[in-house]
């Protein structure tokens, strides 16, 4: 079936077909190439995450979903902040499926002693219909969130927390390197995660297969060749 037939639930489904990285390459790794969209500088554009956190159930493949942002931080009487209550009402009425994105600003002294989402949290964003988080602090209750349909992308594990409250939905966050604004699509698996606009979505669909194709190719070449000059050809003729 032609992408322009493709409703937008199928071509959600269809980039699950593909890692992140090849997304990524659509999404700008190769501006020179003819099936790269170059939507952000492929160097500093901030569109992908760095090795600072990491996928905690490769085994559950990929996921992708539109974002929906949120910030974590200790309470302050100065500050309005959110329950969870408040949460679930946005996560009712955000796009389907969902991709929390959510950035921990925590003092340096216990950033790293903060077990943020656990065994219930993921269980209310699973009914939300979440289907991934990334975060760039830890986590924990690792046993109950195995169970659970939702891919975790985050900086690592502890087992406890003190108080902690949520203090923004849907702001522009950055996590790992990567800047983030609500609504934005997130496709990520156990490389990371990267994000293009939504309205790139067919784009994104149009040319990912030839790209995806000409590597492929290349690849099958480049292990085919039998001295040096077959290895140059294949390398140079990647179109």
């Amino acid at each position: 079936m032609k992408n322009e037939k493709l409703s937008e639930k199928e071509m959600l489904k269809k980039l699950l077909q593909f890692n992140t990285p090849t997304v990524g390459n659509v999404v700008a790794t190769y501006p020179n190439n003819p099936h790269c969209l170059a939507l952000y500088d492929n160097w500093h554009g901030h569109w992908y995450t760095n090795q600072k956190i990491r996928c905690m159930f490769p085994e559950k493949g990929s996921r992708i979903g539109y974002a929906v942002t949120l910030v974590f931080s200790l309470p302050d009487s100065n500050k309005k902040s959110f329950s969870f209550i408040d949460l679930i009402e946005v996560l009712n009425v955000s796009r389907k499926p969902i991709v929390i994105v959510a950035q921990q600003k925590f003092p340096d002294d216990i950033a790293d002693s903060v077990g943020l989402f656990g065994g219930q949290m993921t269980s209310m964003l699973q009914v939300s219909e979440v289907v991934g988080v990334v975060t760039d602090g830890p986590s924990r209750d690792l046993d109950e969130m195995r169970k659970l349909d939702i891919q975790y992308i985050m900086s690592g594990l502890t087992s406890g927390h003190g108080d902690f409250t949520l203090t923004e939905i849907n702001v522009p966050v950055s996590i790992a390197g990567m800047d983030v604004n609500p609504g934005v699509i997130i496709h990520m698996d156990e490389h990371g995660a990267v994000k293009f606009p939504a309205e790139k979505l067919k784009d994104v669909c149009n040319n990912i297969e030839a790209l995806s194709d000409e590597e492929d190719r290349q690849a099958k070449a480049l292990l085919k060749a039998k001295n040096v000059d077959e290895i140059k050809r294949a390398w140079l003729n990647r179109i």
